[in-house]
């Protein structure tokens, strides 16, 4: 119920940003940007402080398991996304097709992955690894992809997107993981608080990313059949991917519960660290909002499916 509710705040911060975009827009006198900046940062310290490294040390041992799980977060899905792009006609159709290849460059999920796998009765402690090192992954990787194609875009400037990865991003991670024994047991004694706080930073990113969409009008050549047709390509590429997983798993002959976590680690993508990586990557780009459209709607799916499918495979215990 609180992913739930989260997924309802995110709409409604949509909706907010369509009545009152003015509020979100570069011209605002409120300092949105530098207040989401600082979230982040925050976000990704107490990533850092929650990182275990005795986890990490003994999820090593399983390799197989993660080389499938990164493997389909980090190349299999963009591919599938990308053997597409030779079939775009127009600059509408191109900007679709990127917003849904960034969904499909993001690493999975952290919480939702773990309580997933437990629910299903996966091989929880290679879940809680590939999910916190997917994270770390991302932070390289994604840029790495997005950087294929944002050059193409005459208002994104490259190196100011490194500069923003490395000061929001990967020096309070590193921040976060030399602090760890001075306050991991405080971190993880207001862990809520935490996850609220991280939340709340999210909503108000996807606020300020919309509204400026909506205030510089790059929704206004958007028609109801290519929200339509984003629904549909990201309810395919789901599908695709969990089944591609699925046949793999089979191919390795992985046991049931390495099975479980391959399928529910390797097919989700994390809307936190999408949210941020969107303002890092497009920063106060007009499009910045239409990037974030295919995976609110993914996230959103999976929340529902997964856990139909988790339910599912706890009972066949």
């Amino acid at each position: 119920m609180k992913l739930n509710k989260f997924v309802l705040a995110l709409f409604i911060a949509v909706g907010v940003g369509w009545f009152f975009p003015q509020f979100g827009s570069a011209q605002s006198g409120i300092p949105l940007n530098t207040i989401c900046s600082a979230g982040i940062a925050f976000i990704f310290f107490f990533y850092g402080v929650k990182l275990s490294p005795e986890k990490i040390k003994a999820g090593l041992k399983n390799w197989k398991l993660h080389i499938v799980i990164q493997a389909a977060t980090f190349i299999i899905c963009p591919l599938l996304v990308l053997i597409c792009y030779p079939f775009l006609k127009n600059e509408q159709q191109e900007m679709i097709w990127l917003s849904v290849f960034f969904l499909a460059t993001l690493p999975s999920t952290v919480s939702s992955s773990v309580v997933m796998v437990a629910m299903a009765k996966g091989n929880l402690p290679a879940a809680i690894f590939n999910a916190s090192i997917s994270g770390l992954i991302g932070i390289f990787l994604t840029p790495l992809w997005m950087g294929l194609f944002l050059q193409q875009q005459s208002d994104v400037d490259f190196l100011q997107i490194y500069f923003r990865l490395m000061i929001e991003i990967i020096i309070p991670v590193i921040a976060g993981i030399a602090v760890q024994r001075g306050i991991g047991r405080w971190a993880a004694r207001y862990g809520k608080q935490l996850a609220v706080f991280d939340k709340s930073v999210i909503v108000l990113i996807v606020y300020k990313s919309f509204a400026e969409s909506f205030y510089d009008g790059t929704f206004s050549g958007m028609q109801w059949n290519d929200l339509a047709i984003i629904c549909v390509i990201t309810i395919v590429l789901f599908f695709a991917l969990y089944g591609i997983i699925y046949l793999i798993s089979i191919l390795l002959a992985f046991n049931r519960e390495d099975r479980i976590t391959a399928l529910f680690c390797g097919s989700k993508k994390s809307l936190v660290h999408g949210t941020v990586f969107s303002k890092v990557l497009f920063g106060n780009a007009s499009f910045a909002g239409f990037m974030l459209l295919p995976l609110m709607i993914f996230h959103a799916f999976q929340l529902f499916i997964v856990s139909y499918i988790a339910g599912r495979f706890g009972r066949k215990e």
